[in-house]
């Protein structure tokens, strides 16, 4: 969408432009075959004459600069808020420079973040829209660095969400963006945040056992605080999977990937796995387990992330070409033949309460036909495993949360209508 400058390959012609009176001529000359002789003792000058210089005749191209935006952000526990954000950033320009800010800046402004720096470079890495990313970026926009970016990252504008982005101090993060006329705003998303999250994980703790008992008993104490986080503001269009979506099938002759899952709380052990599965063929297919599946095999709190919420993050995903939102477990002939699947893969790394529980093996049909493959997962992370970080610190996340709810709820009762998408 970001066509805001464009480049022309059109012949220009000066020489029209400069010497009008003598376009004519050239193209009565031309066209009679008319010279000197034919007018007798008259002295018509000679071309060389006319056009002192024939380099006015050439292509002219006119390349205009194109236009680079910057977004920060913490981007931890990446979501489709996150992916939204930077779609609309995207929009805005025809190059996106994401800066992750750095686990130093994110302890000492909000509290320590879930995921390693590495973890989080590789979720914004891995979105669709986005062309750079820088690491460890500040959390607030310095003179020093915003003369970084506009001088070596050569960025015309630094984007942020409407909700205010304050630092300790109560001061605005992009004040001198704003100063400076190079900030543009975006809107935020509804019905998510890494804040929602954290509550939703806190909530469940409980009952998916991933922590020792001792944190679960001070945890129980506290749902009632956690629940307010877990209620999902989500409101899903059709517009918005639009949006996400690459809007191509597959080539006629494609070799045509599977791989299903829950995807729930996406995290970087998602995104290699995709990776690893789009080299494997020409387009991705990835089948979204609905949310009756997941709670059948993993327990009935989960998943933590609804079917849509899911979907999004998957979709926003740079190696995934398309999604089936509502996959069945089992990858069943019929399935085969509708999508044209060439190939079914599976991680090797899976949440180990979501195994086949004496149920019938899902994998059982591609086996048969030989066209199943087991992928070495890049990474062992699982959702457990990264629910298990905040559990395991369920008392630093519950004053971040109740602080962080604080504002958030002050955010929705405040809200008020923005335009943009």
């Amino acid at each position: 969408m970001g066509h805001m400058e464009f480049e022309s390959n059109s012949w220009t012609w000066d020489g029209v432009y400069y010497y009008p009176h003598l376009f004519g001529v050239i193209m009565l000359t031309a066209l009679l075959g008319l010279s000197t002789s034919y007018f007798g003792g008259i002295a018509v000058p000679t071309l060389p004459y006319l056009l002192p210089d024939f380099r006015i005749f050439q292509k002219k191209k006119c390349v205009t600069k194109r236009v680079r935006v910057y977004m920060d952000g913490c981007f931890d526990l990446m979501h489709y808020g996150h992916a939204n954000a930077l779609r609309q950033a995207k929009a805005l320009g025809d190059e996106l420079v994401v800066g992750v800010v750095s686990d130093e800046e994110i302890i000492a402004n909000k509290g320590p973040p879930v995921l390693s720096m590495e973890e989080r470079l590789v979720l914004v890495s891995g979105l669709k829209w986005v062309d750079e990313v820088i690491a460890n970026a500040p959390y607030e926009i310095t003179e020093e660095f915003m003369n970084r970016l506009f001088n070596e990252h050569k960025i015309d504008y630094i984007i942020h969400g409407d909700d205010p982005c304050l630092l300790p101090d109560g001061t605005d993060a992009y004040a001198l963006a704003k100063k400076a006329g190079r900030y543009k705003q975006i809107k935020r998303t509804e019905g998510v945040s890494s804040t929602d999250i954290v509550g939703r994980i806190l909530t469940t703790a409980k009952d998916t056992k991933v922590s020792e008992q001792d944190n679960m008993n001070k945890i129980e104490g506290e749902e009632t605080q956690a629940k307010a986080g877990q209620m999902s503001h989500f409101l899903p269009t059709s517009r918005r999977i639009v949006q996400f979506s690459n809007g191509q099938g597959p080539a006629p002759n494609a070799r045509v990937v599977y791989i299903d899952g829950a995807f729930d709380l996406f995290h970087a052990g998602h995104v290699e796995i995709l990776k690893s599965a789009r080299q494997l063929g020409d387009f991705l297919l990835v089948g979204i387990y609905t949310d009756q599946t997941v709670s059948e095999h993993r327990g009935t709190h989960f998943p933590l992330m609804h079917l849509h919420e899911r979907s999004l993050t998957v979709l926003a995903c740079r190696y995934v070409d398309e999604v089936i939102i509502g996959a069945p477990w089992e990858v069943t002939k019929d399935m085969l033949t509708t999508f044209n699947i060439s190939l079914v893969v599976h991680g090797t790394v899976a949440e180990s309460n979501s195994l086949l529980n004496g149920k019938a093996d899902p994998y059982v049909v591609p086996k048969n036909l030989g066209i199943f493959r087991a992928l070495e997962s890049p990474k062992d992370i699982t959702t457990t495993s990264v629910a298990r970080r905040i559990v395991a610190n369920h008392e630093i996340y519950m004053k971040r949360n109740a602080k962080k709810q604080a504002s958030e709820n002050k955010y929705y009762t405040e809200k008020k209508y923005v335009s943009g998408d």
